[in-house]
């Protein structure tokens, strides 16, 4: 078996002097597979680059057979039904079967030593020959992922190729590297999932968390997490805990890290999973050894509890879920609760029931369905209503009630009368219930606000018939005539997607205005774009001949100037959703390309500005005239958040202003509901009423030469989701706005 120093040359931990490379993570894990009979290695996907994701699972020689491990995952994944299991036979799995433990690291790239522990972790497990290694062996299948962002890594940058933060992107899946990951996940359920961090400066943090916690994790998940805390502080070494007087290579707890938004590595495990999900963060300003000595103290430390554990945790899963189950039919959510032995519940879980979420097909039908292939594949349970069902009492999104609401024919059906009760009420609820007033970042992300589609949900015992849905519905339905068409509504992001795709392949397309319905001539029709529609949930409608205005490609200019980052956030964001997923052609125009108008900046037809710091872009007065004779031609600027907004208005192209922030405002992460200006094709497709997702943006006073597409209402329909504070102040302000400068 060769060892760290063996194949890469140096120790790792004690004595390394610098971390691994991503290649040399790949190799180690080869070397180790073909030397040893306790490990075997896989791939769970590729980077936006295309470099591969290995993943090594290891334990004794018998578990990792071939047969053994699918019969080991397959006894771990029915613990995660119990309708289909009896306690009989939970008990003996829980007897007779290694609990699944996951190591990971590398999440973000510029984090490295999480990953280099991970290796000296398997080494330790694939080589020793002692009893702590034979326990962990005999007694848990260890699925270790190094790295879970080498292109970052690569790049010694937290954000994957795309400037995703993928912390952030769990329950969204957007990015190839989550997708994968998650995938791995269903077939090897955790129990127990490390996520392994660095922060900044020279401590370590590891639970017990700070306040809040989400309702919906379990207590079993919450009492292991901080049980495993108690096994680290004793396996950790160095310094030991944190004091006023010990302030290096220490541990502390409680502060800091919470365990609430459902885009983390440690909540997803914990509520998707039913795990002991936890983030460990090792201070970067350590030397490298130190970083990953105590990365590899906490990972031993974590193995070393869950295979002494072994069976109450595996007996403790099988109650999570059937918990779950029998929450979901009685309708009861899960009570708030804090772990920091200072804080109190502030806000508690309302006393409601919730037995059904519905989602309805009277809008952005192709993203509902997205939304329903989300949930899927989470093996959330998902029912298609065949005939219309009166639901008694329902709850609208957006905090209001109807009483005898008919929930048509087409709308999905999600009831919550299944395991993954937790789940589904965890990215579904229409609030996340806070207990405490304190966030790491995010504090609302329901995702039928998120995407804007329309859903109500009910304590009411409704039985609707319906079917379960197997497979995404989209296509074309039935025949046109030869000279007929195929038409879709231009009313969902999937549907813009699927335009957009089809435009870049130089298929011909019409729109008609009045009804925003896209039309495709039927010869245009080959079974490739039909497959497309249907992987994106646009149903083809059939009908007359193409009739309408021409849908033509745009030539878009990415702002990449002053103030942009264009490795993170708002422009790595822009290259995803319209570079690769759209497949538009974005081109760089630089805030040079503005101020000399040359052919990079003149030759496009819309200039998108993405978020960034600067309030000009860079702009002298000659770019800002540049850009105002730009777009007095006819073309487009679309300009996000503060520096898309502030470059405008240095500009002279909007009479907005920006309108002071209050003492103690916050609106961390959260949605508020926005009146639509219906009149504006801007709006096509949207309803009176919408719903905006505010991430501390600049509050704008209403243009007075433009059209105010979205405003927070003034009067008693402003409604506000998540946490916030002084949320008033947007009152009556615009969130976007369709300025009629030029032509």
């Amino acid at each position: 078996m060769p060892s760290p120093e063996q194949a890469l040359g140096f120790p790792l931990g004690h004595g390394q002097e610098r971390p691994v490379t991503t290649d040399e993570i790949r190799s180690y894990l080869h070397s180790v597979d073909a030397a040893s009979d306790r490990v075997v290695t896989g791939v769970l996907g590729t980077s936006g680059l295309g470099q591969p994701l290995p993943y090594a699972v290891v334990s004794n020689e018998r578990n990792v057979r071939p047969a053994a491990l699918r019969k080991i995952a397959d006894d771990v994944r029915d613990l995660r039904d119990p309708r289909r299991t009896t306690r009989k036979q939970a008990d003996r799995t829980a007897a007779d079967a290694p609990a699944i433990v996951w190591v990971t690291g590398n999440v973000h790239g510029g984090e490295k030593s999480g990953a280099d522990a991970a290796l000296k972790t398997l080494y330790e497990l694939a080589a020793g020959l002692s009893c702590e290694v034979a326990e962990r062996n005999d007694n848990l299948v260890t699925i270790i992922v190094p790295t879970q962002n080498p292109d970052g890594r690569d790049a010694s940058r937290r954000q994957n190729e795309f400037g995703f933060d993928l912390n952030r992107d769990w329950f969204a899946r957007s990015q190839q590297e989550t997708d994968g990951k998650l995938e791995l996940m269903r077939r090897y359920p955790p129990q127990v999932f490390v996520d392994a961090h660095e922060m900044g400066g020279s401590q370590y943090f590891f639970p017990p968390n700070a306040d809040p916690i989400h309702h919906e994790i379990s207590s079993e998940s919450v009492d292991w997490i901080n049980r495993i805390g108690e096994a680290n502080k004793a396996g950790f070494g160095y310094n030991g805990a944190c004091t006023e007087t010990v302030t290096t290579e220490c541990y502390f707890n409680y502060a800091r890290y919470d365990l609430f938004f459902m885009g983390y590595g440690d909540t997803v495990p914990s509520t998707g999973f039913g795990a002991a999900g936890m983030t460990f963060e090792k201070g970067s300003a350590s030397a490298v050894a130190d970083r990953v000595q105590q990365q590899f103290h906490t990972q031993w430390s974590t193995l070393g509890w869950a295979a002494a554990n072994k069976r109450e945790v595996l007996t403790g899963y099988f109650r999570i879920w059937t918990d779950a189950l029998a929450q979901g039919r009685a309708g009861t959510l899960e009570p708030n609760e804090v772990v920091q032995p200072t804080n109190e519940v502030q806000f508690p879980v309302p006393d409601q029931r919730i037995r059904s979420y519905f989602l309805l097909p009277d809008r952005q039908l192709a993203d509902v369905r997205q939304l329903v292939e989300r949930l899927r594949r989470m093996d959330v349970e998902v029912y298609e209503v065949q005939q219309a069902t009166r639901v008694p009492d329902a709850r609208i999104f957006g905090g209001r009630s109807a009483r005898n609401v008919t929930v048509p024919k087409g709308a999905y059906w999600i009831p919550m009368d299944q395991p993954q009760k937790h789940w589904i009420q965890a990215i579904m609820g229409e609030d996340p219930y806070t207990p405490f007033p304190y966030f790491y970042d995010v504090s609302s992300w329901s995702n039928p606000l998120l995407m804007g589609v329309p859903t109500i949900y009910t304590g009411d015992d409704v039985r609707p018939r319906a079917k379960l849905v197997r497979q995404i519905s989209g296509g074309r339905t039935g025949h046109p005539s030869p000279r007929g068409s195929y038409g879709y509504r231009l009313d969902s992001a999937a549907a813009a997607e699927f335009t957009f795709r089809l435009l870049g392949r130089g298929v011909p397309l019409v729109r008609d205005g009045a009804s925003s319905v896209v039309q495709v001539a039927v010869d245009h029709l080959t079974r490739e774009i039909d497959d497309l529609a249907k992987s994106l949930g646009v149903t083809l409608s059939p009908g007359g001949p193409a009739t309408g205005t021409r849908v033509e490609l745009p030539d878009v200019g990415l702002f990449a100037g002053t103030g942009i980052s264009t490795t993170s956030g708002s422009h790595g964001e822009a290259r995803y959703v319209l570079g690769e997923r759209w497949g538009l052609d974005l081109k760089p125009v630089t805030t040079a390309d503005i101020n000399d108008n040359t052919e990079a900046f003149t030759g496009r037809t819309v200039l998108l500005v993405p978020d960034g710091s600067s309030s000009t872009g860079g702009l002298t007065a000659a770019g800002q005239a540049n850009l105002r004779n730009w777009i007095a031609q006819g073309h487009t600027y679309v300009g996000l958040r503060n520096e898309g907004t502030r470059l405008a208005r240095a500009a002279g192209l909007t009479s907005t202003t920006e309108k002071a922030k209050p003492a103690g405002y916050q609106v961390i992460d959260s949605h508020l509901r926005v009146d639509v200006d219906s009149d504006s094709p801007v709006a096509a497709g949207r309803p009176g009423e919408d719903f905006e997702f505010n991430n501390g943006d600049p509050i704008l006073n209403a243009s007075t030469t433009g059209t105010n597409v979205l405003r927070y209402p003034s009067g008693d329909t402003f409604w506000a989701n998540g946490y916030t504070v002084g949320a008033d102040a947007l009152r009556g302000t615009a969130a976007l706005v369709d300025e009629p400068t030029g032509a």
